[in-house]
């Protein structure tokens, strides 16, 4: 009868066979463990990710700023003392020479008026929106060298280039301050004159701008006009170009026609009351 070895002998012999049992050679018997699954987390999934209430469950986008709990990015660093009142600055939207000479070339301004920033809005090619701190429009130098137009010009802001390529073809410019309620009515006359109110009269510059409008070299409509005359000369040799005279020109009439500290329009007076429907002029009471 064959020897027959027991269960027991032949487990310890293949314990004599293996090697030692350490932490290097422990495995897990294998599928015994299944990846895990994602939950359905809190709301058991009926939010469909959207989260609990709100604009983000309510809508398909978040709350400008929110960061989904964490600090904003605006909350997240310090305060900038340079950003102070950064909100309330005037703005000013450029057109450049180059467009304005465009504009005269198509007949979209009159050179032989005067253009000031209800001509500019007329075109338009141009929106000035007060709700947006706009107050106004500034000339760039873009095409300076190939300006020739001649015109009596006011805006609210203009450098040092754009007032020489100017004077130079013997024109007149001018900055002008116009206070936000004053531009409702400029740069949308039609719109204002439907209402039947009177037209407003003018503000006078903030603290803050006094000094840019009562600048000579800035031909601000504040300074005096001696001092203009004289920094058109100081321009001028600076520049390298002869100053034409303007008593001598035959559209002296026209070059030298500016407004009221306190008027907005050429011709009408505030506190008088235009009527598109009836074509007619309500002047004020004691006025001319």
């Amino acid at each position: 009868m064959s020897k027959i070895k027991h269960t027991t002998e032949k487990a310890l012999e293949m314990l004599r066979t293996l090697p030692r049992v350490s932490i290097g050679n422990i495995r897990d018997n294998p599928n015994s463990k299944k990846p895990q699954k994602r939950g359905r987390a809190q709301h058991s999934g009926d939010k469909h990710g959207a989260g609990n209430k709100g604009s983000n469950q309510r809508q398909n986008y978040i709350r400008l700023g929110y960061e989904t709990g964490n600090a904003p990015f605006y909350l997240r660093f310090s305060y900038e003392p340079y950003y102070k009142g950064h909100h309330l600055k005037r703005e000013y939207p450029p057109i450049s020479l180059h467009q304005l000479q465009k504009m005269i070339d198509t007949n979209r301004i009159d050179a032989s008026n005067p253009v000031d920033l209800t001509t500019i809005c007329n075109t338009g090619l141009f929106q000035i929106r007060p709700d947006q701190l706009h107050h106004g429009v500034q000339i760039t130098d873009e095409g300076a060298d190939e300006f020739r137009a001649k015109v009596n010009l006011e805006v609210q802001h203009a450098p040092e280039l754009v007032i020489a390529a100017i004077e130079r073809n013997g024109g007149v410019i001018r900055t002008a301050y116009y206070d936000p309620h004053s531009l409702y009515a400029v740069v949308n006359p039609k719109k204002w004159f439907e209402k039947g109110v009177p037209i407003p009269r003018r503000m006078l510059p903030p603290q803050d701008a006094v000094e840019y409008y009562t600048d000579a070299k800035n031909r601000g409509y504040l300074a005096d006009p001696e001092e203009i005359s004289r920094e058109r000369l100081v321009l001028a040799q600076k520049y390298g170009y002869e100053l034409p005279k303007i008593e001598e020109d035959p559209e002296y009439e026209m070059l030298t026609q500016t407004k009221d500290p306190r008027q907005i329009f050429y011709g009408l007076n505030p506190g008088w009351v235009v009527s598109l429907k009836d074509r007619a002029i309500i002047k004020a009471k004691g006025g001319e």
